[in-house]
């Protein structure tokens, strides 16, 4: 063979080789990098995310925490203003890092940070969703985080929309082990000394049957008292149903809004009521300020709000340290 086609024959294969390179075969590093992909989220659209997002905005604290349990700081160009507020987070330092922090952004602040994919949940607008649509910005909508369960479900299609599917299984086995080891905790508690407890909420009409606290009591081996008088999640606990309930304690609320809400006045308003002071929680003062970072937690760091509680009604076999968090982003 001449000089000539043999170099002819090298070129040709280099080129090929490039080729692949740039285009990736099935399982390369490249491909699942750069393939796009389809997630079908609550809404049950489907969702066409044509690469790996590198500038990820969610809409709420609870899948900020989740999406930063799997991927660096770097790649969050929003996040809840919230999440450096240690009354309310256990990623501060994280959240530290990230400039953008709002609440409830508008559609052409979300266009303004130029995300590659948006994680909204069931109480963003249906106004906001079409526009970033209309924009070819990649919308998610998550559904409700009411239980375990449906936390775990919101969790595998956060993982999935940003392409780190096997991260959010390393995650949920993570919870199901730190669940499994506090339920077994709280199995050791007879029956009878289980306790009962009310979750005064600045949110007036959480709390009941149906919440995610709600659920938080079964696995932490507390009697949730409202949803034992009937109270559903949605409808505002009264001071009657407080009295009807009368829990072994109550669990008082610690956010401020940094300093902009007068939270002991709200407080005041039901340990000085009268009319209240017939029940159990306050005869006693079994008033207990719990870490809110973890109780109202809907990420899954929800385990941890299972160890707060237990916690709270029986003492130091529960005891936790503060900012725990299950992250396998590699940046702690």
């Amino acid at each position: 063979m001449s000089l000539k086609k043999r170099l002819t024959g090298w070129i040709s294969l280099l080129f090929l080789l490039a080729v692949l390179a740039g285009c990736g075969g099935p399982g390369t590093p490249s491909a699942g990098q750069n393939a796009g992909y389809t997630v079908t989220d609550a809404k049950n659209r489907q969702v066409k995310i044509p690469h790996k997002p590198e500038r990820i905005v969610t809409l709420g604290l609870y899948t900020d925490e989740m999406v930063l349990g799997m991927v660096p700081t770097s790649k969050m160009a929003a996040v809840s203003h919230y999440l450096d507020d240690p009354k309310e987070s256990v990623i501060v330092e994280k959240a530290k890092k990230i400039s953008n922090k709002v609440t409830d952004p508008t559609a052409e602040q979300i266009l303004s940070w130029q995300p590659d994919l948006v994680i909204a949940n069931g109480w963003t607008s249906d106004d906001k969703i079409q526009t970033l649509t209309d924009m070819r910005i990649p919308v998610v909508v998550c559904g409700p985080a009411n239980s375990y369960e449906e936390i775990q479900e919101t969790l595998r299609l956060v993982a999935e929309s940003i392409g780190e599917g096997e991260k959010g299984e390393k995650i949920r086995q993570k919870m199901d082990a730190i669940r499994d080891e506090i339920t077994a905790k709280v199995a050791k508690i007879p029956e009878k000394d289980r306790k009962s407890v009310v979750l005064l909420s600045l949110m007036t009409s959480y709390g009941g049957a149906g919440s995610s606290f709600d659920d938080m009591c079964h696995y932490a081996g507390v009697i949730n008292a409202t949803a034992a008088v009937g109270l559903q999640n949605g409808q505002k606990l009264t001071k009657e149903l407080l009295v009807k309930s009368d829990p072994d304690f109550l669990l008082l609320p610690v956010f401020d809004d940094r300093g902009n809400f007068d939270t002991q006045k709200f407080i005041d308003g039901y340990l000085k009521d009268p009319s209240l002071q017939t029940m159990k929680a306050i005869r006693h003062r079994a008033l207990v300020y719990p870490r809110e970072s973890y109780i109202y937690n809907a990420s899954q760091d929800f385990v941890f709000g299972i160890q707060e509680l237990a916690y709270c009604a029986y003492g130091d076999t529960f005891k936790q340290e503060d900012n725990r968090h299950i992250s396998f982003s590699g940046e702690e």
